[in-house]
């Protein structure tokens, strides 16, 4: 790998991504193969003048062999100390950086009542410190790094050196680093883009949108009232603005929770904990989903939709332009952050309140009451087409279409 491309990376990730600020703290999390990279996200941040910088180590083949021959109860313990930790970094303003590596499959012979178990334990007890984050009282940035795994699942016909290497050439594309451009530069064009189909979309005022496609998608979504769209940079209470996910190319808003009816197809798989669901589909009724079916793993995709009450409802509606960058790359990466940047998507499980006004000033009652979901999942899944076509209609009952053939029309 290029070292020179992984220097921009890192610094796109550290001053971009998540904007570290003069005496923050940050953590970085990142898998064990990718330690060397790691070390210069550390570097980068300290030169952002870091004043402490916590980099901790992550290996899910490690963590296949807890859930294999681990004692379940300790496994879906979460001990004191690393509730005090997160506490400590929620008084501490940390922000994140989270440097992901998926290994599709992973966890294929791993019992999924297990992971779901484990998965609804850990969530429940770390509650306040997913507010922290999924409120933007902290900035929080993923990105990712690629692995031999992963790298032969999408290019199975390469040697392992020569996918792992044309996998971390379309990373990089894909979140605009090349050798002769400035890729702080490029994002601030981005962004603006981006901002700038947020502010005609908020300027609609849509009442719903109801997205149709030959695939079978005929869904009608309603929006809350008040809801804000917002793509690329997101901000802080104090005003630090910071980008969460690198790629992104999607703008999103806060569905009404109670009105979402019709049926959605899924036109890419979707990789969760280590399982693959392929050619699955979801029916509402009154914003929850009363019908669905899956190819592969359905008993698994049935535990998520039964974790809580929000997670059988949606709490997240994005659009992307068919034509776009990472859709334009025709890969499917078998990750959420690559493969809902190449696609319409939708997300089950919790909204996020910053897509209401002042949502983040609300408790979970309060945001029930006009419409936003509570979960502990949120979870993305992506229903975007080249024929997809998107109609909203505005409060006062103008009808205006949004999508035509896959892509924006405005």
């Amino acid at each position: 790998m290029n070292n020179e491309l992984l220097k921009k990376y890192a610094k796109l990730i550290v001053r971009n991504g998540a904007n570290v600020q003069e005496g923050q703290y940050v953590l970085i999390k990142a898998p064990i193969h990718a330690a060397d990279f790691a070390k210069m996200c550390v570097k980068e941040a300290y030169d952002a003048k870091a004043c402490y910088v916590d980099l901790r180590y992550n290996d899910d083949e490690l963590s296949k062999l807890h859930y294999l021959y681990a004692d379940e109860e300790k496994l879906c313990e979460v001990p004191k100390w690393q509730l005090d930790r997160n506490q400590y970094e929620i008084d501490n303003k940390y922000c994140a950086i989270n440097i992901i590596s998926d290994m599709p499959d992973v966890f294929d012979d791993v019992d999924s009542e297990l992971l779901a178990k484990v998965n609804l334990a850990r969530r429940k007890a770390s509650k306040p410190y997913q507010y922290y984050f999924m409120n933007n009282v902290g900035q929080w940035t993923i990105a990712a790094f690629p692995n031999e795994k992963w790298a032969k699942k999408i290019f199975p016909e390469l040697s392992s050196k020569d996918a792992l290497e044309q996998l971390f050439n379309k990373i990089l594309e894909s979140v605009r680093v090349n050798e002769t451009d400035d890729p702080l530069e490029l994002w601030d064009k981005h962004n603006k883009e981006l901002i700038n189909h947020c502010l005609k979309m908020n300027e609609f005022n849509f009442k719903s949108l109801h997205f149709t496609n030959s695939l079978g998608t005929d869904l009608h979504v309603g929006l809350v009232s008040n809801h804000i769209w917002q793509g690329g940079q997101d901000v802080t209470p104090t005003g630090i603005r910071f980008n969460p996910n690198l790629p992104t190319e999607e703008i999103f808003t806060m569905p009404d929770r109670n009105n979402v009816n019709g049926k959605v197809v899924a036109t890419l798989p979707l990789s969760h904990n280590g399982k693959l669901f392929k050619d699955f589909s979801f029916t509402f009724k009154d914003g929850k989903i009363i019908d669905f079916d899956s190819k592969t793993e359905k008993d698994f995709l049935e535990k998520i939709l039964n974790m809580d009450e929000g997670s059988s409802r949606i709490g997240e509606v994005a659009l992307i332009s068919y034509n776009s960058p990472i859709s334009n790359q025709n890969i499917l990466y078998y990750n959420t952050l690559f493969d809902e940047n190449a696609s319409c998507h939708l997300a089950l499980g919790a909204c996020y309140p910053t897509n209401i006004k002042d949502g983040e000033n609300m408790d979970e009652n309060t945001l029930l009451a006009h419409g936003g979901n509570i979960s502990m999942n949120h979870i993305d899944f992506m229903f975007g087409s080249k024929d997809m076509n998107i109609v909203g209609t505005t409060v006062d009952g103008k009808q205006i279409q949004v999508f035509k053939d896959g892509n924006f029309c405005f």
